[in-house]
């Protein structure tokens, strides 16, 4: 194999393109979000944490904490938050979704700023990680300092 094709990344995954770097899973986890969740009984409990990793995983620039009493993703201001009232979905409120740019069809919600991004089962957050995916990076492009 030449030097270009091992060097050569793959521009269908979401940290392929130019300035990404891709993240070991778990390296950017918060302590405080992991006891959220040892704490909390959920029935879709195991499909928020893919939807974690998920969000952790799409930008190196994403942290997480807890606020509102929920996790919260950040990066110069509050991306998301799970919504955990919703039980037969995991739920995420993006609370200045109606800013991020570009189009993202699976945010949803006609408010002013808050837009919300639903999962139903582990097969349609797999059809449409990269929808949320994008979402993420484009909020992280969109508020670089």
């Amino acid at each position: 194999m030449t030097e270009s094709k091992r060097t050569k990344q793959d521009p269908s995954k979401p940290d392929a393109r130019p300035g990404r770097k891709a993240v070991v899973r778990g390296t950017r986890k918060n302590p405080e979000v992991d006891a959220w969740f040892d704490q909390h009984d959920h029935p879709l409990k195991s499909l928020m944490l893919q939807v974690r990793r998920a969000i952790l995983a799409s930008d190196r620039r994403v942290s997480e904490s807890i606020k509102w009493s929920t996790p919260t993703f950040s990066f110069n201001g509050d991306i998301a938050s799970f919504i955990p009232q919703a039980k037969s979905f995991v739920s995420l409120l993006f609370h200045r979704g109606s800013e991020i740019p570009g189009k993202h069809p699976r945010l949803e919600g006609a408010s002013r700023l808050a837009r919300t991004m639903r999962f139903a089962n582990r097969e349609e957050l797999k059809k449409y990680r990269l929808d949320l995916v994008r979402a993420i990076q484009a909020w992280c492009d969109h508020r670089q300092a």
